[in-house]
């Protein structure tokens, strides 16, 4: 569960214990959707009238093309997370780190707050090994997994310099 009434919120700290799945209305169209659900645990409390705290950790998983070869990776995303929501209208409003709520709402709503600092959290590329041979530029063969027989891409003559002084540097 990740709302929470706000009256009680004010008189005392709770802990969190909830997730959020991957068919959740709050995930947009282009969104990096987990492939699980998100789990969510950590404390909220409250900092004052209209403020309210949250820290703890989201942890779920996703499925990421490699880089090279766009072989499908499996990646673990876990992290510490630090969440201020405040009140529309507060004066903490323009701060782009303060997540906002509806002043008139009961229940505080933590899933917002979870799936930006999800979508913050989940790493722009991944690779499937170290080691990865890629795609052939030419045939598109992966590489990793068999050879062919392209004749070598030629580079343009204009990175000769720095590909001199890269093969010193190895």
């Amino acid at each position: 569960m990740l709302s929470f009434d706000i009256r009680s919120l004010e008189t005392k700290a709770v802990h969190v214990d909830g997730s959020l799945q991957p068919d959740d209305p709050i995930w947009e169209a282009r969104d990096v959707r987990p492939s699980g659900p998100i789990r969510v645990t950590g404390r909220l409390s409250s900092t004052g009238e209209g403020r309210f705290y949250f820290t703890g950790k989201i942890a779920g998983r996703i499925e990421l093309p490699c880089r090279l070869c766009l072989e499908e990776v499996d990646v673990e995303v876990d992290e510490d997370v630090h969440i201020l929501l405040a009140e529309i209208g507060a004066e903490e409003a323009d701060d782009p780190d303060v997540f906002l709520y509806d002043p008139n709402a009961r229940m505080l709503d933590l899933r917002s707050a979870v799936r930006e600092t999800w979508l913050l959290s989940v790493p722009g590329f991944v690779q499937c090994r170290e080691d990865c041979k890629g795609l052939c530029a030419t045939c598109g063969t992966n590489l990793n997994e068999s050879t062919c027989n392209c004749a070598p891409i030629k580079t343009d003559s204009r990175w000769d310099a720095l590909l001199k002084h890269r093969s010193k540097t190895h």
